[in-house]
């Protein structure tokens, strides 16, 4: 009993000191995954605490279940239509982008750490995937708002990487142990796990979504049923010979993008958890770590660290997105955030539960990268988003929104605004019906409605309506304001309907046209130029202008936008991660450079010579035969 209790009282004490310790991180800017692995270092054999915990099959099985949690809740909270947009770009980083990461710092780890080459690899897998928690964190609550379509893929990468990290581990550790199988065998191992997984986890997801609709449980008992069936579609995808990782993911999808009951709890529940999980995970992680033993590998494992941040990362990103429509600076921020965290400590787990000799060597390098890539680029996401000016400016929306469950299958939601001072509500604009509030709050105190018709700026206000009028809501209570300098520089000088053609544009404006667009309207010019799958900051250019998707609804341009001087946001910051024309351009210019220093070098030469040595010969002194012609 007494046993039982101080485990109990040491593994809450641990938890309230990272929560304390996280509110004080977000204070100074630290990122809280760091803090929380340094709680558990703090509290580790090589620390205050004096904790020793050495048991790697407690360890792995503990950081599974979370890891599991985690991805859970990370399909749950990524929205379909993000893969429309990110889907191949993103697919293509987690799959040939972990494969070139591994082989890369593979190489690498076998001359800076001495290792046999499938250990060398297998430090290399380990720190080849990004971290689902440490990406969804900094990306979601870090306060970073960037374009869809790179946070898009950023997160799903982040999310479906794992298994393919997770494939490379198990072949590499299995070839160390019982020889590398037939092409056959791997071949077969990789289809299994792939499709096993991603084909559970999909009938997976749409059975549990069923089974919340039709049952009608509890509302209490929801979030209970959903934690349940991930671990058991987790433990039984693996039992099968599928990746329960990649399988508890899509069914995180699936289920979340259909209608739930009780979506909105079901959701606050599993964040909760997440954030649990990670505690639980980094502290367990930092327990388990042996900083005595750091001191033998701490440089070679530096060089990694820099290696994968500086070469590794930016030639997998640089080489998957080629085929996609990317800047050079949005190339750059992806290569910056790729974040290794949990994932990579808990794959350098399996070398030691599989009795390798560099076991213990390969889980202390890892656990050393992954510290210096929270530090390094945790630490300066924020920062680097802003120098390469990826950051979107502030549009309109809703202090809070609530998803509502009404009888009938009403398509309701409860939206609260604090009355903004410039809004054409608190300036006297009369209150259209759609959108008069329902309750009204002013200086913590609830106001009748018959006598707060004039709303004064502070007020919050709380009404319910349909999502599709969310947009004219926005305009009436939030800032309308005219455009800054960054929203001119990102949404463009003017704004023009989208349904005006090319030529009326060109008429207007002064600029070339291709007879062959004239007719298109300019919804139709933008959505043809990036495949249909726009979103809002997408621009193209047209002659000494730029258009620019400035506003979108339920996925149509609804607004233009026209940067008369287009500005420098395009401009690449690092002179690297270029596309394939201006890649082939810069292959031309330096070749054509390269030519006209030959052709110099040569006629150089020539004048340089005597005169005699340019003289046609002779024979017998007579005088050389002209040629006629």
């Amino acid at each position: 009993m007494e046993t039982a209790s101080t485990i109990i009282l040491i593994g809450s004490s641990l938890l309230i000191v990272s929560i304390l310790t996280s509110y004080l991180a977000l204070r100074i800017g630290t990122p809280l995954l760091l803090i929380f692995l340094g709680v558990g270092l703090f509290a580790g054999i090589d620390g205050v605490g004096g904790i020793s915990f050495n048991d790697a099959d407690s360890a792995f099985l503990i950081g599974s279940i979370a890891l599991a949690v985690i991805l859970f809740e990370s399909g749950l909270d990524t929205k379909l239509s993000s893969y429309r947009a990110a889907a191949w770009p993103a697919l293509s980083l987690a799959t040939f982008g972990v494969a070139i990461t591994s082989g890369v710092i593979g190489v690498a780890a076998h001359f800076l750490l001495g290792l046999p080459w499938i250990e060398s690899f297998l430090v290399g897998a380990a720190v080849s995937s990004t971290d689902a928690a440490a990406v969804f964190f900094l990306l979601r609550v870090g306060g970073i708002t960037i374009r869809d379509r790179v946070r898009s893929t950023l997160e799903i990468e982040s999310g479906s990487n794992d298994p393919t990290a997770i494939l490379l581990t198990a072949m590499l550790v299995e070839a160390a142990l019982h020889g590398w199988g037939t092409p056959l065998e791997l071949a077969g191992f990789l289809v299994k796990q792939i499709a096993g997984g991603a084909v559970l986890g999909v009938l997976g997801g749409a059975v549990l979504a069923a089974f919340i609709n039709k049952a009608r449980l509890d509302p209490g008992l929801n979030p209970v049923v959903t934690l349940a069936f991930a671990l058991f579609l987790f433990a039984g995808t693996n039992e099968l010979g599928g990746s329960g990782f990649l399988a508890v993911y899509a069914a995180g999808l699936v289920a979340g993008n259909v209608k739930l009951r009780g979506a909105l709890g079901l959701r606050q529940f599993h964040s909760g958890l997440t954030w649990l999980s990670q505690i639980v995970m980094f502290v367990m992680l930092g327990l388990f770590a042996t900083p005595h033993d750091f001191g033998a590998i701490a440089l070679p494992a530096l060089a990694l660290a820099v290696l994968l941040i500086l070469l590794a990362r930016p030639l997998a990103v640089w080489l998957c997105l080629l085929p996609f429509r990317f800047s050079a600076n949005e190339k750059t921020f992806m290569a910056w955030v790729g974040l290794r965290g949990a994932v990579s400590m808990l794959l350098a787990l399996v070398p030691i539960l599989g009795g390798l000799p560099g076991g213990q060597v390969i889980f202390n390098t890892a656990f050393l990268v992954v510290i210096v890539s929270l530090a390094v680029q945790g630490w300066t996401i924020g920062p680097m988003a802003r120098w390469l000016k990826l950051i979107v400016p502030p549009r309109r929306g809703p202090v809070e929104r609530f998803e509502l469950e009404l009888p009938g299958g009403a398509d309701q939601e409860m939206v609260a605004y604090t009355v903004h001072p410039k809004s054409p509500a608190a300036r006297g604009q009369r209150t259209p019906r759609f959108a008069r509030p329902s309750l009204v709050i002013r200086d913590g105190r609830v106001v009748p409605l018959h006598k707060a018709r004039t709303l004064q700026a502070g007020d919050m206000v709380y009404l319910f309506t349909p999502p599709s009028q969310l947009p004219l809501i926005d305009k009436l209570f939030a800032e309308s304001r005219p455009l800054d300098q960054d929203d001119r520089a990102f949404y463009g000088d003017l704004a023009l309907n989208p349904d005006a053609t090319v030529e009326q544009i060109a008429e207007m404006y002064g600029l070339p046209l291709s007879l062959a667009n004239a007719q298109r309207s300019l919804r139709d010019l933008l959505r043809n130029e990036f495949g249909g799958a726009c979103e809002l900051g997408d621009r193209m250019r047209m002659g000494g202008v730029e258009l620019i998707v400035r506003d979108m609804q339920d996925g149509q341009i609804t607004s233009v936008g026209l940067a008369l001087e287009p500005s420098a946001m395009d401009k690449a910051r690092v002179p690297l991660f270029q596309g394939p024309e201006r890649l082939w351009q810069t292959i031309l210019s330096w070749w054509s450079k390269r030519s006209f220093r030959r052709w110099q070098r040569r006629e150089t030469r020539r004048e340089r010579l005597p005169a005699r040595a340019l003289e046609a010969p002779t024979l017998a002194g007579k005088e050389p035969e002209r040629l006629e012609g």
